[in-house]
């Protein structure tokens, strides 16, 4: 599958494996994904205004939450429930990153996708196979995060949700 992938999508594959090992995760899962995306640049967020930097800083806060997206955070407040202050509490007493820490042992050479990651680069080809691409890019992973839970909303909130990607994508493909 990777030999239809282009150099950027590639490269977004790896860091998105540099990225898991970084934050000692055991597995690649889609905000790794994602967080690989943002450091190898895409200019499909750029040209819809979407800040890479506001991008990465929710997926670090998530990771740091455990897992708590700002969309979940915001719910369990109308329930009374502050994220942050439990986060900070848990800090208080385990350390800083608690929440986010190491998965199980840090791994040499290569980390395995998440089932959702290898979704979410399954949805990737299809995605290039219905705009009759004959390579896989960034903007196919891009619209594969688009849809799947815990990455469409970090994208949604800043414009740049399933519907918008691809209608730019095939914006792109017409000029």
């Amino acid at each position: 599958m990777f030999e239809r992938f282009t150099e950027d999508a590639r490269m977004a594959v790896i860091e998105a494996q540099i990225v898991a090992r970084e934050s000692g995760s055991v597995e690649i899962a889609p905000p790794h994904l994602l967080a690989g995306l943002l450091k190898a640049d895409v200019p499909l967020l750029a040209e819809l205004g979407v800040s890479t930097e506001d991008v990465t800083a929710e997926l670090e806060r998530t990771r740091r939450r455990g897992g708590v997206s700002d969309t979940d955070a915001e719910a369990l407040t109308e329930f009374g429930i502050d994220v942050e202050q439990i986060v900070e509490r848990v800090e208080q007493t385990y350390g800083a990153g608690a929440l986010a820490g190491r998965l199980g042992k840090a791994r040499r050479g290569h980390i395995p996708f998440t089932a959702q990651s290898k979704k979410t680069l399954e949805l990737s080809l299809k995605e290039a196979v219905r705009l009759g691409d004959k390579h896989l890019g960034q903007e196919h992973i891009l619209l594969a995060l688009a849809q799947q839970r815990g990455t469409d909303d970090v994208l949604a909130r800043r414009g740049a949700d399933y519907i918008t990607l691809r209608r730019t994508v095939q914006q792109r493909k017409s000029a």
